[in-house]
């Protein structure tokens, strides 16, 4: 494990310190509490409260490790020799200065962990940049946890990364240009016209920016933000990036080559709070199962329905996020004519809502749907849910 220096802590981060550790020692745990941490300002603040919190945003019980193979996963493994060829090129990915001895066994630990994991669950299929998101839990937590985490993560957010083919994964990057259409026509009808596509932020979305920025600690802010999320947040974080670098997209010469080439640069001094903070608004305002019936609506080549993401203590390790997207697409509900208002309202209790987005589950529903769900799961926690 590697862990930046603590911070000195103002007061502010030394209370939400304390509101953590609440959540963590209360029995049962406040899971709810313990997302709003993560998606409130500055995340779980230090890798020692992300080694206790993380389980917890993953239900992963930490006291029962998936055992050991007991076979020799290197030589039986079909994907041994790819997962060796891109971890002996992750070495930016460690931090600077490690000693090469350490560096070198990490590596070795990171190969474990994948085959590992693939080896468990054959229905997985490696593809190239999986191990930038397991070396970042790596980094955090240390191999016998960080097989746990990611074995979950796999079977859950990363799902559909980890089929066959890659058509899942190009659903997910078709809600890209939906969400900048709804925030910004103007920008939308640009890159439409210079016909850039999506592909650009294919790696953003599927290491979850450990491949593209440089700085650890963004990485892991980050990924604070994604596991007490929507597995779908990730797209809606590129589509933020894209929209906060209008200007210079709108400045570009306006055809797939040069704004490929803008866009494929992600600048590593973005303002990542005020980023996280919008992308949160942005999927409140339009969450998937509006952007789905847009889809839908235009005749997009792929039919994809609405869903938000089930509780992990009732999802199955199939619950990944474009299979429900997709499966739902027949009966959709229509939404009440007062959703759009509530959507569209300004939100004082976002933290709570995204929260609540994290762990709950309205399939094909509109937003009042998830509302209720939620307080039918936690009908104890007092939500305040709406101004």
């Amino acid at each position: 494990m590697f862990s930046f220096p603590p911070p000195d802590f103002n007061a502010k981060n030394k209370k939400k310190v304390a509101e953590i550790y609440q959540a963590l020692n209360s029995d049962p745990t406040d899971v709810a509490a313990l997302r709003r941490m993560a998606i409130s300002e500055g995340g779980l603040l230090t890798d020692e409260i992300r080694r206790e919190v993380w389980p917890k945003l993953l239900n992963v019980n930490i006291s029962d490790p998936p055992p050991q193979s007991g076979k020799d996963l290197r030589q039986m493994s079909k994907d041994y020799q790819q997962v060796l060829l891109d971890v002996r090129r992750s070495l930016r990915r460690f931090p600077p200065g490690m000693p090469d001895e350490e560096r070198e066994g990490l590596q070795e630990e990171l190969i474990d962990i994948i085959l590992l994991v693939l080896e468990r669950n054959p229905q997985l299929h490696y593809y190239q940049g999986y191990h930038d998101i397991v070396v970042t839990f790596l980094l955090v937590v240390g191999e016998r946890l960080a097989t746990s985490l990611v074995e979950k993560l796999s079977t859950h957010h990363l799902r559909d990364f980890m089929d066959p083919t890659m058509d899942n994964t190009k659903h997910i990057l078709n809600y890209l240009m939906p969400i900048i259409d709804q925030v910004n026509p103007e920008l939308h009808d640009f890159m439409q016209s210079a016909e850039v596509g999506t592909i650009f932020a294919l790696s953003w979305l599927i290491t979850w920016f450990g491949h593209v920025l440089m700085d650890f600690r963004h990485v892991v802010r980050l990924y604070d933000f994604f596991l007490a999320c929507h597995p779908l947040m990730p797209i809606y974080f590129a589509a933020v990036i894209v929209l906060y670098r209008e200007q210079e997209v709108l400045d570009c010469d306006c055809d797939m080559a040069s704004v490929h080439h803008l866009l494929s640069q992600i600048p590593q001094d973005l303002p990542y709070e005020t980023l996280i903070s919008r992308a949160g608004d942005i999927f409140l305002q339009f969450p998937p199962s509006e952007l789905a019936r847009e889809a839908a609506a235009k005749q997009q080549a792929e039919r994809m329905a609405a869903s938000t993401f089930k509780d992990f203590e009732l999802a199955s390790a199939q619950q990944r996020p474009d299979m429900v997207l997709r499966q739902r697409f027949r009966g959709l509900l229509q939404p009440e004519a007062q959703t759009k208002d509530v959507l569209t309202k300004p939100r004082t209790n976002r933290f709570v809502k995204l929260a609540v987005m994290g762990l709950t589950v309205a399939l094909g529903a509109a937003a009042l749907a998830v509302v209720k769900s939620a307080l039918e799961w936690a009908p104890k926690f007092q939500l305040q849910l709406f101004p």
